[in-house]
């Protein structure tokens, strides 16, 4: 497999504080990467690293296949487009004006690619409006499409939903899912709002305390948070034997407790318990949510 970003054992300690404690991840290419953690578990320091705002204490790390000791790494860094935190927009100008302006930083010969980006980002009407009398969202649409001048292949988004009303977040995922599949964009997307990274992510890594606790496929992680119907019987043993002959998956918990999973009809399956001398006691659906799943990695309440 081909990775995009690759980290190992990272470290980042400041004076009596260590943010980052050895975070080793790995970033396939062609990944929406749900970067997932509390607020300060290390996500923002992890990508002010990758993006060369601050430099690791320990360890190291590879962008496209160059380390960040080489010196080539800059270049590396100019394939990749960030928002880190909030968008660095200019308020006093327009749309228009603030990707002009960071075409001149990155040295663009030409301005030929601006108005297909406000159209990508869903700001082509917005005129001479501007960028302080956007809505936050707006906001940060402008902040990604400042990010994409240059055609990155690697985009970082700091946790780009915050704040933003429902229809706002219906916005960016589209957008994000939109580069994603039309522009084969590799994106690393930092946050704490875990059931909307659900809906977006191919590959997640959950980090706590500064490391990464698990990392996983959107695939993984859905087997993991399956929908079961969790029984209480009077013996498992007989319902293990039952379910074997209907062929139908399950996980023993206990002697009395089983999660199922498949939808089971439930006069069928209580009669041929029954018929071995098991009864059933109570069924119920349950589906275990992406938070849920978190916490059971990490332990503690969800900030």
């Amino acid at each position: 497999m081909e990775y995009v970003l690759r980290t190992t054992e990272l470290r980042k300690k400041y004076k009596g504080f260590t943010a980052l404690d050895g975070l080793t991840m790995n970033i396939p290419k062609g990944a929406i990467y749900g970067f997932v953690g509390r607020n300060g578990a290390g996500k923002t320091t992890l990508i002010r690293l990758i993006t060369g705002l601050q430099r690791p204490t320990e360890g190291g790390f590879e962008i496209f296949g160059i380390k960040n000791t080489d010196r080539d790494i800059v270049k590396s860094r100019r394939r990749m487009g960030a928002v880190v935190e909030t968008p660095a927009i200019y308020l006093d100008l327009t749309a228009r004006e603030n990707l002009r302006q960071q075409y001149r930083i990155l040295g663009l010969p030409n301005t030929d690619g601006i108005d297909e980006l406000l159209e990508l980002v869903g700001l082509a009407d917005t005129g001479r409006k501007k960028a302080k009398n956007f809505s936050l969202g707006m906001k940060q649409r402008l902040g990604i499409a400042i990010a994409l001048c240059g055609d990155p292949d690697l985009v970082v988004l700091d946790e780009p939903i915050n704040g933003l009303d429902p229809q706002g977040i219906i916005e960016i995922r589209e957008l994000i899912l939109k580069l994603n599949r039309e522009r084969n964009m590799t994106i690393l997307i930092s946050s704490h709002i875990l059931d909307e990274l659900a809906k977006l992510a191919t590959h997640y890594g959950f980090i706590d305390s500064g490391r990464i606790v698990r990392e996983m496929s959107a695939e993984e992680l859905e087997s993991a948070c399956r929908k079961c119907v969790r029984m209480t019987v009077t013996d498992t043993g007989i319902l293990s034997r039952v379910l074997d002959e209907m062929g139908i998956d399950y996980k023993i918990l206990d002697d009395k407790t089983a999660d199922v999973f498949a939808k089971l009809n439930f006069s069928q399956t209580a009669g041929k318990l029954s018929e071995q001398g098991c009864e059933v006691v109570s069924m119920t659906e349950k589906d275990e949510s992406l938070e849920s799943f978190y916490i059971s990695l990490v332990g503690g309440e969800e900030q």
